[in-house]
């Protein structure tokens, strides 16, 4: 069987993750020691022991969430799974730096600064309320995409998430996402309601955010990934660290098109994909697309230990 290891993005968090892996695996405590290293901060106690709301702040959820990624992976190492027993390794908009982390392209501290710098810079990008992200369920990418272009009467709004073959997210103005939700229901639209987003992720308001990761990127050592990315906006496999670097800046305002990223791989004969960290987001939406492929969620002790299975 052909595998590959998939990151989970916003939205996975829960208070809690992580902790039975850091207490069953030294490898996996370590990370987060080192993550609370690089922030100077106890993002482990938030994680474990925090509040929801406070966990959900995008500059939280983002450290927070690849740390568990990669702690589960640690823990798969220390099993002996290495990351090079996969084809490829992709992640859903931040696990894209997950992925890399796990793939020994960015350190693990590296990662960490980089991803509480692009939630904050993320969150300040627009100004509270002024934007939206909202789900279009039952469309296809092209008719979501037509629907948000429809939208926009001179403001902006763009399919920013290209989920599965029935779920798109689309970004932009409030007014706008709120007209592209009604546009949507009037064009058969299963569900189309607004995402609890603290910003509109993935879409041209996000431009102030790509600057600040540009300047940012441009001070970290990116390696070559022992295993190839296929990357969020280009839907294919990078392993270029000048072109990884370009790309992690487009990605801020760029779509997230995990369709087409899971279709490539499955066409790459790929048949395992393996969700590394916190919930099942990614499996659920990986059946709607690869439908012959196996999905595994790798999150706790238990999960680890079924691998060996």
């Amino acid at each position: 069987m052909t595998r590959a290891f998939v990151f989970p993005g916003q939205g996975a968090q829960t208070v809690g993750m992580g902790r039975a892996l850091a207490e069953a695996y030294p490898v996996a405590r370590a990370v987060f020691d080192e993550v609370d290293a690089a922030l100077g901060e106890k993002l482990s106690t938030l994680i474990w022991e925090g509040d929801q709301d406070t966990l959900t702040l995008t500059q939280n959820a983002q450290p927070a969430l690849m740390a568990t990624s990669i702690a589960a992976m640690r823990a798969l190492e220390a099993e002996g799974i290495a990351v090079t027993s996969a084809a490829y390794v992709a992640g859903h908009s931040l696990g894209e730096y997950s992925a890399l982390c796990a793939a020994g392209s960015l350190s693990l501290a590296d990662t960490a600064r980089l991803l509480r710098l692009r939630g904050q810079a993320m969150q300040q990008a627009v100004p509270v309320g002024v934007g939206a992200m909202a789900a279009l369920l039952g469309l296809d990418f092209d008719t979501a995409r037509a629907v948000a272009e429809e939208a926009a009467e001179g403001e902006v709004c763009q399919a920013a998430n290209d989920n599965d073959p029935a779920q798109v997210v689309v970004s932009g103005h409030k007014a706008a996402v709120e007209r592209a939700v009604e546009i949507a229901k009037a064009k058969g639209a299963k569900r189309a309601l607004l995402l609890p987003v603290s910003a509109p992720f993935h879409c041209a308001l996000m431009e102030p955010a790509a600057r600040v990761m540009a300047e940012a990127l441009d001070d970290v050592e990116i390696h070559e990934p022992a295993v190839p990315l296929v990357a969020n906006v280009r839907a294919e496999a990078v392993r270029n660290p000048a072109l990884i670097r370009s790309l992690l800046v487009e990605q801020v305002t760029g779509s997230v098109r995990w369709r087409e990223s899971v279709a490539w791989m499955a066409a790459k004969g790929v048949t395992e994909f393996w969700e590394i960290g916190a919930g099942k987001a990614l499996s659920g939406m990986i059946r709607r697309i690869a439908k012959e492929a196996e999905t595994r969620a790798v999150g706790t002790p238990e999960d680890v230990a079924a691998t060996k299975g």
